[in-house]
């Protein structure tokens, strides 16, 4: 369902909102559908890379389903997205997920699953060798208020380096495209760099950048949300079977992943290329992959704690979570496979 909907829908998207799981799929369930899904051209979102370039996803969905991609560089244009109807799923990172559930006062999305944990670095000069050295430089991330960008602020201000979203404070902290990242830290524009895989290990590789804070040590166990799939609620409601087939792909996608390391990364790599014009250098892909978990957990309990870092570095509002996840659907493709059920908040 798209676009504007009637009285009886807004009820249903109210209850959801108040954390009811969709529980019935309505007679046009069985009829052709397009989705439109979102995601990066990262190895954070290599689930997603996989399961288009794999085919797992049209295969679960059927021959009356067809899939209908859009790809992004950072979290807030894909959550401008979904807000504005223009996509129906993506890939996206915690802290773009947390502002689309604020934005809409809890209606529009739901995390149905997870997809990566780990993969993001601070990666710098040579000269820098310790935090403290990242005082009066230039730091760059993907986007203003994206995962990275939080994260990055809240680990300024956890060790006494004030930002502000101007640039200024005790460090720069310049949001800009990763593409134009990697050319700026060649140049020398740029001391630094908190950004997603590939773009830290290509900075290091290509650009002789070192790994000053590998965010896993930051999190219990190393473990952290990086990427999530979200749904729009009225998506969600309207389509469960094709949402449920959806997180099939999903699941099969994962396990191969896991299951081919070594031919995952090629076939990640050229997707990648695909979608850029380009592959990643020889040895990025490899140097980047030990960073990255793939899992369909999706880890709430960081997603919450990112928001409220967000909210501590003056990027979001207090905020209830309360709804925002829907793990129905993901619990029983889980089953199927006889996987233990993972939990939202």
């Amino acid at each position: 369902m798209r676009g504007l909907i009637g009285l009886a829908i807004v009820g249903v998207l109210v209850a959801a909102a108040c954390g009811q799981a969709v529980s019935s799929a309505p007679p046009a369930d069985d009829q052709p559908l397009t989705i439109r899904l979102g995601y990066f051209p990262n190895l954070t979102h290599a689930p997603a890379l996989a399961g288009l370039k794999k085919g797992f996803f049209t295969a679960a969905l059927g021959s009356n389903v067809g899939v209908e991609t859009h790809t992004f560089n950072a979290g807030g244009d894909a959550v401008t997205a979904i807000l504005s109807n223009s996509i129906d799923a993506s890939f996206v990172g915690p802290n773009p997920t947390t502002n689309a559930f604020v934005q809409s006062h809890g209606r529009a999305v739901r995390v149905i699953a997870g997809s990566t944990s780990g993969g993001a670095l601070l990666v710098v000069k040579p000269s820098i060798t310790s935090i403290p050295g990242l005082k009066g430089k230039k730091i760059a991330d993907p986007q203003l208020g994206g995962t990275q960008d939080v994260a990055l602020r809240w680990f300024l201000k956890s060790n006494g380096l004030a930002t502000d979203t101007a640039g200024g404070g005790a460090v720069s902290v310049l949001p800009q495209d990763n593409s134009l990242t990697l050319t700026a830290f060649k140049q020398g524009q740029i001391d630094g760099a908190w950004v997603p895989e590939p773009w830290a290990s290509r900075l290091v590789i290509e650009a002789g950048g070192k790994v000053l804070v590998d965010e896993r040590d930051l999190w219990p166990q190393g473990r952290f949300v990086t990427t999530n799939l979200v749904v729009r609620t009225d998506v969600l409601q309207a389509h469960p079977k094709r949402i449920a087939a959806l997180l099939e792909g999903l699941y099969q996608a994962v396990a191969y992943l896991n299951a081919n390391p070594a031919a995952a990364q090629s076939l990640t790599n050229d997707a990648v290329g695909e979608i850029t014009g380009k592959k990643l250098a020889a040895g990025v892909v490899s140097a980047a992959w030990p960073h990255l978990t793939f899992t369909l957990d999706p880890l709430p309990a960081t997603l919450k704690t990112s928001a409220d870092h967000a909210h501590e570095v003056g990027l979001l509002a207090s905020v209830n979570l309360k709804g925002l996840y829907d793990l129905t659907l993901l619990n029983q493709v889980l089953a199927a496979h006889n996987e233990p059920t993972v939990r939202g908040l």
